[in-house]
């Protein structure tokens, strides 16, 4: 049975107001959070002296966070607006005719897709900044208050930006939808071109979405990367300075990158997902009779689907946040894990409910026969894949198994071993999560053809709100240890933001395998939304991979993730390389600063991060967007379909094998920092020759787990999506049969 129009309508409309109210409720709670001492407040282990510094390095960092996001997003917009006009020109062409309403809802499209992206990311970032000090303030008080301070502003993004991201994207379609008079077409035929034409308008939505998510993921990690192997190399391993020491004169640049890079970067690839997996659902949906015939009510599923992740993530925080309390260290993994945990189960159950009243009973989607039951269990292989992939990647990059130790072990015999035990680490952990992705795909695309892999991916994004709220929580933990080592608190007040923010990274890990399982079904859905879209203009019948132009692309589509690789790690050498030059001259011509008798110039640190990042993302953006577009140009769409299959197959191993290289890199320096590290009778702590190696290690993984491996996740959606888009461009200059005639 399919429900009304007007009972869909309002089931998301319910969902989105929820979570706004929900998300401005838990920002309320986080304000309310005192930041001074009071004499009738609580106990408190921070001197005022302390707290006063801590205000001053807040506002430092706050301030260097929103020069750096408002630099990047002035570059951001000067290009949206450039690209645009691109993109209304050249979706204009349809066939041998020119379509201005088409290229201009496409382009429309396009820029509302990109001020989402930009808005989740800001606000991200700024609610983040804003709880950084009261989750130190929480920390002196006891583990529940920094608990709850930053998980609190984790739930703010989270659950934010899948409101505002599913909000903008209806109101766009139904906007739209209206101008083409879609709820009204005379016949069958009529509306489902009608709905063709108006869902491939709506790709535009994701492409501005995983536009600004690109230069947000490469910017903010060259930013953050720049800064952290800057404070590490100059000040860390050279002057033996502790972690975030305020003589070091790029920590506060650290702080800021933390914030731009892991919460605004992040949020933005999340909204692109989403938006990316919708819109490809949407297309590849339109090519079927039944759904179209059933109107808004079926063809709003995808987007139920997100809608129902935002009331069942609010009913598990409000069920674990009552029952669960964080009241010593080892508690903190465990509520994190219970609440990704209930939301996928729970997940599971309501997707059966509402696909057996979303869907009709049975429908065809080229030429295949799909069930509402059969679409369910795309979303559910979808959900149980990443959460599976999602505790895989947990697995190699957590110092609490065997893979990690190893790591930390090799420390003892130098840097060079260690680097040897990471690279192996890294590749060996993309064997177990390609073959669940691969499972994924063969069962979802068995059910569901390319509407199955889409629901898959939208499956992996079902518990957004939840995961993403854990993402930010790290970031928020790791910049209040910082806050509290620059203002000389108590140690017992870092080692509670340390063990929060190792929690963190233990279930972020988690969430690194949802987006990176995620970005695969989703480019192999545009992919399909692509295919449908030239077999549907009947310019060739299927897409054969042993055509010379095809076979040819592939190659040169898997060699761009290692060329966007070697671009952007290069990005983070150079910019790092500035920074360690920096750093040192600041020690060499003020050698009181080690004594605390001169304060270090942390404003001339955070320029050269900004300034590098800025400059030097650009080149990496440019060959994402502009290799398919060049490729559809001049050698057709055969040769794009190559591209995207080439870019995926090599991007996604590669993106896993960085990412949990530099995070198990990253997690054996914990381990042996923690004096976990005991060979011989004799336990490895900081100082040692194998904490060095260890750091060395962690040094060359930050721009991997940071930078390449999580852009990589956008590379291989961007490239799909950009090809969706102009895929009547593509066919209207040469006909998607072959080069372009000269």
């Amino acid at each position: 049975m399919v429900l009304p129009e007007v009972e869909v309508s309002l089931i998301i409309a319910f969902a989105t107001v929820v979570g706004f109210l929900f998300a401005l409720l838990q920002y309320i709670l986080v304000r309310k959070v005192e930041t001074r001492p009071r004499s009738d407040g609580p106990s408190m282990s921070i001197s005022s002296e302390s707290v006063e510094k801590m205000h001053v390095i807040h506002e430092a960092v706050s301030d260097g966070a929103k020069a750096f996001l408002l630099a990047e997003y002035r570059i951001c917009a000067i290009f949206v607006a450039l690209f645009a006009i691109v993109v209304f020109i050249l979706t204009s062409r349809q066939g041998n005719e020119w379509n201005t309403k088409v290229g201009g809802f496409t382009a429309l499209a396009y820029v509302i897709g990109a001020a989402t992206s930009i808005a989740s990311g800001y606000v991200g970032m700024m609610v983040a900044v804003y709880s950084n000090i009261r989750t130190t303030i929480g920390a002196s008080q006891g583990w529940n208050e920094s608990f709850s301070n930053a998980f609190r502003a984790g739930t703010v993004v989270g659950f934010f930006l899948v409101s505002l991201g599913i909000a903008s994207f209806c109101v766009l379609l139904r906007f739209i939808g209206l101008r083409f008079n879609f709820t009204h077409g005379a016949d069958l035929a009529e509306k489902q071109e009608l709905a063709k034409t108006l869902f491939e308008c709506m790709a535009g939505f994701g492409l501005g979405g995983s536009t600004i998510a690109l230069f947000g993921r490469v910017g903010g990690g060259i930013y953050t990367k720049a800064a952290d192997v800057g404070a590490d190399l100059a000040g860390k391993v050279i002057q033996g300075l502790p972690e975030d020491d305020p003589r070091n004169p790029a920590t506060i640049a650290d702080n800021v990158g933390d914030n731009v890079g892991d919460v605004a970067g992040m949020g933005a690839d999340l909204f692109g997902s989403f938006a990316e997996s919708t819109c490809a659902a949407l297309v590849v949906s339109a090519s079927s009779p039944e759904l179209v015939e059933s109107g808004w009510g079926a063809i709003l599923f995808p987007v139920a689907i997100s809608a129902a992740g935002i009331l069942v993530c609010l009913f598990t925080s409000l069920i674990a946040g009552n029952i669960q309390k964080v009241k010593q260290e080892k508690d903190i993994e465990a509520v994190l894990k219970v609440q990704l945990g209930l939301s996928a189960i729970l997940m599971v159950v309501v997707v059966y409910g509402i696909a057996m009243h979303f869907l009709p009973e049975s429908f065809h989607i080229g030429g295949q026969v799909v069930t509402a039951k059969g679409s369910f269990l795309c979303v559910a292989v979808g959900l149980v894949g990443g959460c599976v992939i999602g505790f895989i990647t947990e697995y190699y990059t957590s110092h609490s198994y065997g893979p990690v130790r190893e790591i930390a072990q090799s420390c003892v015999t130098g840097a060079a071993t260690n680097i040897i035990y990471g690279l192996s680490l890294g590749y060996k952990s993309a064997i177990i999560p390609i073959t669940i992705i691969s499972f994924a795909v063969y069962v979802s695309f068995h059910l569901g053809g390319m509407y199955g892999v889409a629901l898959a991916a939208l499956g992996m994004l079902g518990t957004l709100p939840t995961s993403l709220a854990i993402d930010v929580y790290g970031p928020i933990c790791d910049n209040a240890g910082g806050i509290a080592e620059m203002a000389g608190c108590d140690p017992s007040v870092r080692e509670k933001t340390d063990a929060l923010d190792s929690a963190g990274n233990t279930t972020a890990a988690i969430g690194k395998g949802f987006a990176i399982g995620s970005a695969a079904l989703v480019s192999l859905a545009l992919f399909g939304a692509y295919v449908t879209r030239i077999q549907g203009a009947a310019v060739s019948s299927e897409v054969n991979i042993l055509q010379p132009i095809t076979f040819a692309a592939l190659f040169m589509g898997a060699m761009l993730p290692y060329w966007f690789t070697a671009m952007t790690m290069k990005s983070v050498g150079i910019a790092a390389k500035e920074m360690v030059q920096e750093v040192a001259r600041q020690f060499r011509e003020h050698p009181e600063i080690l004594e605390h008798k001169h304060d270090a110039d942390h404003a001339r640190c955070i320029k050269i991060s900004t300034d590098a990042s800025l400059r030097e993302m650009i080149p990496p953006g440019l060959l994402v967007i502009f290799s398919p577009i060049v490729t559809g140009t001049f050698f057709g769409t055969s040769a794009v379909s190559g591209l995207l299959v080439g870019a995926l197959t090599s991007g996604v191993q590669l993106a896993i094998s960085q990412s949990n290289s530099g995070g198990a890199w990253d997690n054996a320096k914990k381990y042996i920092e923690k004096g976990a590290l005991v060979v011989d009778g004799e336990v490895h702590r900081k100082g040692s020759e194998s904490h060095k190696a260890a750091v060395v290690g962690d040094t060359v993984g930050d721009p991997l787990k940071d930078t390449s491996g999580p852009a990589l996740n956008i590379l291989m959606k961007l490239m799909a999506i950009i090809s969706l888009v102009f895929a009547d461009f593509f066919m209207s200059i040469n006909g998607g049969r072959g080069v372009l005639r000269l």
